[in-house]
């Protein structure tokens, strides 16, 4: 009985070595048909152990704090030469003038502040 016991621990060690595959956290509003696809390693497990949860923070404060960000990144995004182009690789389309929602609103602010604290960059 040890021995089968043995056997099978040693049989279900993990490699860590192997890449950690993470499945892309989408930002969507199917009503306004509005979605943003991260594919940033580590993402989710900000939003799962970091990120403030789900009604810490008002809609109008993430909406504010995202018009900033999106705002900055835009900027750095349309200057490739000047800023990181793997970072800032596309433009982030968010109109102020819509209500996307606190989910979207919510996942788009925590994205920010989780890119700050990877990339170690400031969005303001």
């Amino acid at each position: 009985m040890i021995i089968g016991s043995f056997v099978y621990a040693c049989g279900t060690t993990k490699t860590y070595n192997e890449p950690q595959k993470e499945a892309p956290v989408v930002i969507a509003n199917d009503s306004l048909e509005y979605e943003i696809i991260i594919i940033d390693i580590g993402f989710n497990q900000y939003l799962n152990t970091i990120a403030r949860p789900v009604g810490y923070y008002s809609q109008v404060y993430m909406e504010t704090r995202n018009r900033l960000y999106v705002s900055v990144w835009n900027y750095r995004a349309s200057n490739p030469n000047v800023f990181n182009p793997s970072i800032y690789e596309n433009i982030i389309d968010y109109d102020p003038n819509i209500n996307y929602g606190y989910d979207v609103n919510y996942k788009l602010f925590n994205y920010f502040e989780f890119a700050q604290r990877k990339y170690r960059m400031r969005l303001r």
